[in-house]
């Protein structure tokens, strides 16, 4: 499938971040709730001073409350408006956008680079604490309170058997259509001076869900209540476990995407729109 920029368009890709607690979601949504998407096209057709609203394309469409650190989307501008407002940007996008998202960086994107499809993987981070008395106010936008004592040991040990490649529908809302196969590629957690535990999650992309019910399955292991080896009897079982939490979305953060040198774009951009199958695997479904 061609993802060729349209004649007289550039496309410009855009680094952002925001605090997505009063978002609901990434995605525009037709009962006009406030979205990220919705803010920034709005912002762009304002400050380009258009009668067009140009649509965005992100590297990962994050849920209602989910915040994002490290964000990618492009946007294809007519050659013209871009010539126009490039240099000047980002400061009157900074002067228009409100304040819970931020643009970092708009700059003409190499040739077969998309926002989604040309990305090789990306990483989350979930905060958790499991402090007596709470989690720290200044924090509570961005941190779960888990009201049991967390062993990271025995979360680490059930997290290996997760790792890499594996259809992940135990752990993910189907969608119409949509694989549920992923290469996690790391998952792990640490616990920082201040007792915050921090997981880690980095796959080549994720299905709906996926990093909140992962995460709620290894609390579940991390305070006692299920053994080390669960989660990956979860995930071999291959169907939704009533027992797997989606934890709240408060606690998650998109921290980065990563994107193949500039002449593997076009390649990986191709690729990842196949839709996957596991080894030995046979059937459409």
């Amino acid at each position: 499938m061609s993802d060729e920029v349209e004649p007289g368009f550039v496309r410009v890709r855009l680094d952002l971040s925001y605090d997505g607690t009063a978002f609901s979601g990434w995605a525009k949504q037709a009962r006009g709730q406030r979205t990220v998407q919705g803010e920034i096209e709005d912002a762009l057709r304002t400050v380009t001073r258009s009668g067009t609203t140009y649509e965005l394309t992100v590297a990962g469409r994050t849920d209602a409350g989910v915040h994002a650190r490290g964000q990618v989307a492009h946007v294809d501008l007519p050659a013209g408006v871009w010539a126009e407002h490039r240099e000047k940007l980002l400061k009157r996008l900074a002067g228009r956008l409100p304040r819970d998202v931020r643009i970092w960086r708009a700059a003409e994107a190499p040739a077969g680079f998309n926002a989604r499809f040309s990305a090789v993987w990306r990483r989350y981070a979930y905060r958790v604490t499991d402090h007596p008395g709470g989690v720290d106010p200044l924090l509570r936008g961005h941190v779960l309170w888990h009201d049991w004592p967390l062993d990271v040991d025995a979360m680490n040990e059930a997290a290996a058997g997760l790792l890499g490649e594996h259809d992940f529908a135990a752990y993910c809302k189907r969608r119409e259509g949509a694989t549920t196969i992923r290469t996690l590629q790391r998952l792990s957690w640490e616990r920082d001076a201040s007792g915050v535990l921090t997981a880690t999650v980095k796959a080549d992309a994720f299905c709906h869900n996926m990093v909140r019910s992962l995460v709620g399955a290894l609390l579940f292991v991390g305070d006692g209540h299920r053994p080390a080896d669960w989660p990956a009897k979860v995930l071999a079982a291959g169907v939704r476990d009533s027992a797997v939490h989606v934890v709240r979305p408060h606690g998650l953060t998109l921290e980065e995407v990563g994107y193949p040198a500039d002449e593997l774009l076009a390649a990986r951009n191709r690729e990842a729109r196949n839709r996957r199958t596991l080894p030995g695997a046979s059937g459409c479904c």
